[in-house]
């Protein structure tokens, strides 16, 4: 893979413009994350905008340094913010101009100073920064930036690389830190929008933005196990949640934090962000008007804009309603590693159970699972041959009815997931999943832990070894090599799609040259990389 060493301003400019694309195409899905009443219940619609904003004054930049085209990224942001994450991402972009301010090209140790400023300035913009939301996974991300600079990175694909991922693990660890995303089962919005962001910044450094054309970015799930309550779609709130109320104010000599003092006791979720000239201004208030008269005194009022929180407090219910599944069927699968477990989270499954092979769950932990369950009817996919005995003891434990489609492997239970039909029973969904358990054949690669000898194989200690389809069948000097030998043993003429999903112990690097190797053997075969993260096989591969 190329390394950048340098990024001029042109480049900076380009590369938000492929993340602001890359955010637009998930908006919808950020929205949805919303958990009300955390507030800024259309943080994807608000970031995309805000992002315009951004990049419609960047492009409209004189000054094509670094800092020029930084400098006018913050100023179109502050001036188009949307909502809550709006001004957030505002004073992001503010402090990733003041770490560049001057600088004609950026350095990998620039991009980390100035994502370090961004996490700063934004703290410093809200009047009660919330951990669980956008400014933690901005601050995590910033923090793994620093440390790679600190250990000699110089590369900024590298760079990005691991803070991109660094952003990742934050937002799926953003319900251990705020309730209300625990308790619906979802991760913060505004911290999926970074996550975005930042990973179409670092694709479109390394080339990707055809395939951005072509592909929609990932959405991290929650990393707490088992399965989340729903939201509440029933209930009266008592306690009014007032009104929206947002607007930039023009002016002279302000200061935004005086303004800031004066508004603090009349409402909640305050940012007061801006210099002398202009003030951008959001709260929750009871009364807006007071806040509106109070401002106009002090300059002109632009891009004045009051919702009523109780009315999209209803919509927002309403809207829940309408994504309840609308089968009577909830699947429950066994995984272990984060990736597999996002896998099975995005197709569908109502929970996933830590677990796998040398770590088999116990009865009562799919138990609990299956009482968790949003539904009277569940299907269980095992993952594993030494599960699904266990997962058919539940049956007998439980008022619920109980289905357990024996995949026997992670791949197998990927393609009875895909199978899945949200107009069918209950009965006849277990066997459209079981009957396509066959449609799949699997490759797992592993280290031996001992030397032995076994279906003619002589076998070293800490080998590569290689099963298909839970046999024992190759051996080799490398990881590649036993895939080979195994792919070599499959009829592939009418294979269409090769997934690879790489463990916690194989490097990323080592997984592209696995895929890259087996798309130049078989070009007839769309060759798909997944970092399952699961511990003990180095691969896991799904021929379909």
């Amino acid at each position: 893979m190329n390394k950048i060493g340098i990024v001029a301003g042109q480049d900076l400019r380009d590369m938000f413009s492929a993340a602001s694309a890359w955010l637009e195409k998930s908006s919808a899905d950020i929205d949805a994350l919303n958990v009300f009443p955390v507030p800024d219940g259309d943080t994807g619609t608000n970031m995309m905008l805000t992002m315009r904003s951004t990049m419609e004054e960047a492009f409209r930049a004189p000054d094509h340094s670094a800092s020029g085209v930084a400098h006018a990224m913050a100023k179109g942001a502050l001036m188009g913010a949307r909502g809550n994450s709006g001004v957030i991402l505002s004073q992001m972009w503010r402090g990733l101009a003041q770490g560049l301010d001057g600088k004609d090209t950026i350095s990998a140790a620039d991009m980390a100073k100035a994502l370090q400023e961004s996490a700063i300035v934004a703290y410093k913009g809200v009047s009660n920064p919330v951990e669980g939301t956008m400014l933690t996974v901005m601050k995590d991300a910033a923090r793994e930036a620093k440390k790679q600079t600190e250990q000699g990175q110089d590369d900024i694909i590298g760079l990005m690389e691991a803070t991109v991922t660094a952003a990742g693990e934050s937002v799926a660890r953003t319900p251990r830190l705020l309730k209300a995303l625990k308790d619906a089962g979802v991760v913060d919005a505004g911290g999926q929008g970074i996550y975005v962001l930042l990973d179409g910044v670092l694709r479109f450094l390394k080339g990707e933005t055809e395939n951005m054309r072509l592909r929609k970015p990932q959405m991290i799930v929650s990393d707490m196990p088992l399965t989340a309550p729903l939201p509440q779609v029933t209930g009266v709130q008592e306690v009014p949640f007032g009104y929206c109320t947002e607007f930039l104010l023009k002016g002279e000599k302000m200061d935004p934090e005086v303004l800031r003092k004066r508004l603090e006791s009349k409402g909640e979720s305050l940012i007061v962000v801006g210099d002398e000239n202009a003030v951008r201004i959001h709260i929750h208030t009871l009364d807006p008007g007071n806040i509106i008269h109070m401002a106009s005194k002090l300059g002109t009022l632009h891009q004045v804009s009051i919702r009523n929180m109780d009315e999209q407090h209803q919509d927002f219910l309403e809207m829940q309603k309408e994504r309840m599944p609308t089968t009577d069927t909830a699947v429950i699968a066994v995984a272990s590693g984060d990736g597999l477990v996002d896998v099975f989270g995005s197709l569908g499954a109502a929970g996933v159970i830590p677990g796998g092979q040398t770590m088999n769950p116990s009865t009562k932990d799919i138990l609990q699972a299956v009482e968790a369950a949003p539904s009277e009817n569940v299907i269980i996919l095992p993952n594993n041959k030494n599960i699904i005995t266990t997962a058919a003891q539940v049956e007998s434990l439980t008022q619920k009815k109980i289905k357990v489609v024996p995949s026997r492997t992670i791949p197998q239970g990927v393609v009875a997931l895909l199978a899945f039909d949200y107009e069918a029973d209950f009965n006849a969904n277990a066997d459209i999943m079981e009957k396509a358990l066959s449609t799949v054949r699997t490759i797992e690669v592993t280290r031996a832990v001992r030397a032995t000898k076994i279906n003619g194989m002589s076998i070293k200690k800490h080998q590569p070894i290689g099963l298909l389809d839970d046999e024992l069948v190759a051996t080799g000097e490398d990881d590649m090599d036993v895939i080979s030998t195994i792919l070599g043993k499959i009829d592939l003429d009418n294979a269409e799609v090769i997934t690879i999903y790489y463990g916690a112990d194989t490097l990323t690097g080592s997984a592209e040259e696995v895929s890259a190797s087996i798309t130049e053997q078989y070009p007839s075969v769309q060759v798909e990389l997944i970092k399952g993260n699961q511990p003990h096989y180095n691969y896991i591969l799904s021929v379909e």
